[in-house]
């Protein structure tokens, strides 16, 4: 399966335009590129063409995201507890913060984050699907799932 299939399946589901659910799906990948470990991502990404290119593209710990952009209390306060607590807290922290700052609430992205996490165990197995969140299980909360 490849990503465009899922990006059209999370958009029919979940009721947002292309554009917008390109951008959840490539952030949702990102945070998973930063905070699991080992070659299970690898692996993911290798079962899902274009999901390591998506990530890139909406790379939650680039300079000048959306997230980290705009200065301001919250982007002081994602600033610092990204570096107190390191990459894989800064990465989920900017990851929501960017999902949020496109528009979309809690209820939208807990429903395009769970239509994206059963495509993704289509396209590359439940068993490893697991193994990814199992590294970020804090992305479970925050996905509702």
């Amino acid at each position: 399966m490849k990503i465009q299939d899922i990006i059209n399946t999370v958009s029919s589901k979940a009721g947002l335009d292309e554009p917008t659910t390109e951008k959840v799906v490539g952030t949702i990948f990102s945070v998973l590129e930063h905070e699991a470990e080992g070659t299970s991502i690898s692996s993911f990404f290798d079962q899902i063409p274009g999901a390591g290119e998506l990530a890139q593209k909406y790379d939650v710990m680039a300079a000048g995201t959306t997230a980290n952009s705009g200065g301001g209390l919250l982007s002081s306060l994602q600033g610092a507890l990204g570096g107190v607590l390191g990459e894989k807290a800064g990465a989920l922290i900017n990851g929501i913060a960017a999902l949020k700052a496109s528009g979309l609430d809690m209820a939208q992205i807990r429903q395009a984050g769970e239509t994206l996490i059963k495509q993704a165990e289509v396209a590359a197995g439940p068993d490893l699907t697991n193994q990814v969140l199992d590294q970020v299980p804090s992305l479970r909360g925050h996905l509702g799932l």
